[in-house]
C-alpha cells in the first residue's frame, strides 16, 4: 500500500488540454498547485489607476503607442505592490518601453540598427526618444557602475539578438543547453537592474558580483522568460526561439508533451531562485544595505507570479 500511495504522489499531473477560446497563458495554470511562490495571487496595488495614467501620459508623450488592454501598468502594480506608486509607475513605462523595443526587433525594418541609436545616444526613432526620456530620469541618482552595469546588459541583449537573427537566417534552431542563456540576453538583462533605480536604492557591486545573486536574478529571468515561451508560443507560430519549440526539436515531443516540460524546468528554476535568496549575504552588509537588498530580492520573488497574472488577463498575446 506504502508503495502505491508512494507512486500516486510521486506522479507528474497530466497537462490539461488548452480550454478553446482561452488564453493561452492557461497553460501555465499547473504552476500555481506546484510552486508554492505561484500559489496566491499578487496583491495590486492600490494607486494601481494612478499608474496607468502616468504610463499613458508618458507614452503619449514620446509618442509611443500605450494600449490600456496590454496592461504594463498592472504587471508593474503587482510587483511593486508594496512600493510607492511612483517606483510601480517608472518600471511600467520601462515595461511599455521594452515590449514596444521588442516588437520593433521582431517586426522592424532596420530592427538592430535601433541599438546604435541607444548606445550612441542619437534620437532618430520614437523608440530612441523614448529610451532617452526614462534614462534621464532613471539614471540620475544611480552611480557610474550601475550606469556601466545597465550598459553592459543593453550590449547584452544587441549581442543575443544578432545570434537570433543568424539562426534566422540559417534556420539553426538553439539547443536545450545553450538557449537559457541566449534567452536571458533577449529579454534584456538590464530589465533586472532597472529595479534599483525604481525603489531608489543601490545594491553594492560586490553582491552583484555573488554567487547567490547572480544565480537569484538568473532563476527569475529563466523562470519569467520560460513562462513568456508557453504563452506567446501559439501567437509566434514559425519563431524557433522559444523553449516549448526546441523541447520539441531535440527531445522528440509533441507540443503538449513539450509544454509539460518546460513547466517542469519552470519549478526547478523557482526553487533555484528561493534557495539563492536564502543565501544571499545580507549579515555582511550595513543595516541599510541589508534593507535595500532585501527590497530588491523581494521584488524578484514576486515576478514571477505578477507575471503569471498578467499573462493571464493580458490582451498581448491572444
Amino acid at each position: 500500500m506504502r508503495d502505491v500511495l508512494r507512486s500516486v504522489l510521486a506522479r507528474k499531473p497530466v497537462l490539461p488540454a488548452p480550454r478553446r477560446g482561452g488564453s493561452p497563458a492557461e497553460a501555465l495554470l499547473p504552476l500555481v498547485e506546484r510552486v508554492p511562490a505561484m500559489a496566491a495571487p499578487c496583491r495590486m496595488h492600490p494607486s494601481v489607476y494612478a499608474i496607468e495614467a502616468a504610463v499613458l501620459d508618458w507614452a503619449r508623450r514620446t509618442g509611443l503607442r500605450a494600449d490600456p488592454g496590454v496592461g504594463f501598468h498592472r504587471m508593474a502594480g503587482r510587483a511593486f505592490a508594496e512600493f510607492d506608486a511612483a517606483a510601480a509607475a517608472l518600471f511600467a513605462q520601462w515595461l511599455t518601453w521594452l515590449y514596444h523595443f521588442d516588437d520593433e526587433l521582431d517586426e522592424g525594418p532596420c530592427p538592430l540598427e535601433i541599438f546604435q541609436g541607444l548606445l550612441q545616444g542619437t534620437a532618430q526613432h520614437p523608440l530612441e526618444s523614448a529610451f532617452a526620456d526614462l534614462w534621464r530620469v532613471t539614471s540620475a541618482r544611480m552611480s557610474d557602475r550601475w550606469r556601466a552595469r545597465f550598459a553592459m546588459g543593453l550590449q547584452r541583449q544587441h549581442d543575443a539578438c544578432r545570434t537570433e537573427a543568424r539562426n534566422r537566417a540559417t534556420g539553426r534552431i538553439p539547443t536545450i543547453e545553450e538557449y537559457p542563456a541566449l534567452r536571458r540576453g533577449t529579454v534584456g538583462p538590464y530589465l533586472y537592474d532597472l529595479v534599483e533605480p525604481c525603489l531608489r536604492v543601490e545594491v553594492p557591486d560586490w553582491v552583484h558580483a555573488c554567487d547567490a545573486w547572480r544565480e537569484l536574478v538568473e532563476a527569475c529571468s529563466d523562470t519569467i522568460a520560460w513562462c513568456n515561451d508557453v504563452a506567446s508560443r501559439p501567437k509566434e507560430q514559425g519563431d524557433a526561439h522559444n523553449l516549448v519549440v526546441i523541447a520539441m526539436h531535440e527531445l522528440d515531443l509533441d507540443e503538449r508533451a513539450a509544454t509539460g516540460w518546460v513547466l517542469d524546468r519552470v519549478e526547478e528554476r523557482c526553487a533555484d531562485m528561493r534557495a539563492a535568496a536564502r543565501m544571499l549575504p545580507l549579515d555582511e552588509l550595513e543595516p541599510k544595505e541589508a534593507r535595500d537588498a532585501s527590497k530588491v530580492a523581494c521584488a524578484y520573488l514576486a515576478a514571477p507570479r505578477a507575471h503569471l497574472d498578467w499573462l493571464l488577463e493580458s490582451a498581448r498575446y491572444t
